[in-house]
């Protein structure tokens, strides 16, 4: 359960990512006594909408997730974060604009960031900085990243394909490293991906 303006937000992890409830945000988001049917109406007004929710252009569509509710189990629409934002993009209400602001804040800098890369370089420091991190941390990890992509760019001019290749080949180096699987290490530190 999430909040938002304190108001609860059902959400499940599934399949290695966040699923939301959308009746629930609609509900955060609107003043409306009935958001199953305002959901209704909003796909039928906006087309493009109609279609992210049948999986056009990068959206998956939303999928029906089993929750606990006080008349027992029920399978209630979810979408995820992607598609969740694409709605939240077609609720004209005032609740929905710091996200629209928002979004629009992050589509210019990543704009930017095609222009100049190294602003997104800039971006990662501050991000880190504010998280925190010890310009020391900062560093490792940019380096730690570059070596990285050295190592997987060296992968593929050799034909080694990416996905189970590549998680074969980051399995080992894991494992000779720190003596256990990448499997086992995220199951000891309790990580989900």
């Amino acid at each position: 359960m999430a909040l938002f303006e304190e108001r609860q937000v059902r959400r499940l992890f599934h399949n290695d990512e966040w699923w939301f409830v959308l009746v629930d945000i609609v509900s955060a988001l609107t003043d409306s006594a009935n958001p199953s049917d305002y959901l209704k109406k909003l796909r039928r007004r906006d087309s493009s909408l109609a279609d992210a929710f049948a999986g056009g252009g990068q959206f998956v569509p939303p999928l029906s997730l089993a929750f606990k509710t006080a008349g027992g189990p029920q399978k209630l629409q979810c979408w995820n974060v992607p598609g969740i934002l694409r709605l939240i993009q077609s609720i004209p209400s005032p609740r929905a604009e710091p996200f629209k602001r928002w979004l629009a804040k992050v589509g210019h800098e990543r704009l930017q960031e095609i222009t100049d890369p190294a602003m997104a370089l800039d971006r990662a420091r501050e991000g880190w900085s504010k998280l925190g991190r010890s310009e020391k941390w900062i560093t490792q990890r940019m380096t730690g990243q570059e070596t990285r992509n050295k190592l997987t760019d060296y992968w593929s001019a050799n034909e080694v394909k990416r996905g189970e290749e590549f998680a074969i080949l980051t399995n080992l180096i894991h494992q000779e490293w720190s003596g256990v699987s990448v499997k086992a290490h995220k199951e000891f530190k309790n990580l989900k991906t």
